[in-house]
């Protein structure tokens, strides 16, 4: 059975066709809004969301951003990030603020597609950016809860490499590295979400307020960092 999902993206080439594009996924809802997809309460197993959604000049009490992936998650749905974002920084914070997985409209659409699936069914994807902010916390003592061996797993990662050779390095299967990669990153995300701002600001040489300013909070303060950040 293909996963139920919805996206929320205010392109409407990206609405009109990702269900035709990605066959394996059944797209019951596209809308340009948050408060669309509240609104009409679908059941799915997955919502793909694009972080920039308006000019929030315009419609300032439109949902985006953190603040977007905040009201979902509250409302019990599974959020995959899958826009042009590119900041470490602000994907990190996607992760912090609930989402759990991130995917660049960059990405090759089989690859894409792949990807939503592994996070429907209760995976993570995590974009290599943000993998390598998870490492530096990992070194620098934020994040305490690996083993040695993940933390070999994340560091081989980190760097670039397939799971192929990261397995071969370790002496285990590739299909044994995947399970353990997707134990490992689901940790690093839970780990993350306990982090305050400050914290990760230190620990990846930022300057005070670099980071999301509301690492936890309500919707409005998350709104608030958004409209001061957003490109």
């Amino acid at each position: 059975m293909r996963p139920r999902v919805a996206v929320v993206d205010d392109a409407s080439v990206i609405r009109a066709s990702l269900a035709l594009l990605m066959t394996d996924l059944e797209v019951v809802l596209a809308a340009a809004t948050v408060e669309e997809l509240v609104r009409a309460g679908p059941a799915v197993d997955l919502v793909l969301l694009d972080l920039h959604l308006v000019n929030q000049e315009q419609q300032p009490d439109v949902r985006q951003g953190i603040a977007a992936i905040r009201a979902l998650t509250a409302r019990g749905y599974r959020i995959c990030v899958y826009s042009q974002e590119e900041r470490r920084f602000v994907l990190a914070a996607c992760i912090a603020a609930g989402a759990s997985g991130i995917v660049s409209k960059a990405v090759p659409t089989d690859r894409a597609q792949q990807l939503f699936l592994e996070v429907a069914a209760g995976g993570t994807a995590v974009s290599q950016s943000v993998v390598g902010i998870l490492e530096v916390l990992v070194r620098r003592d934020c994040i305490t809860v690996l083993s040695e061996r993940q933390r070999q797993i994340l560091h081989g990662r980190a760097r670039g490499l397939t799971y192929a050779q990261v397995a071969r390095q370790l002496f285990v299967s590739e299909s044994t590295l995947r399970g353990y990669w997707q134990d490992l990153t689901k940790s690093l995300s839970e780990s993350l979400r306990d982090l305050t701002a400050a914290e990760i600001e230190r620990a990846l040489g930022l300057a005070p307020g670099d980071l999301l300013e509301f690492w936890s909070g309500d919707d409005t303060d998350a709104a608030d960092w958004w409209r001061v950040h957003r490109p």
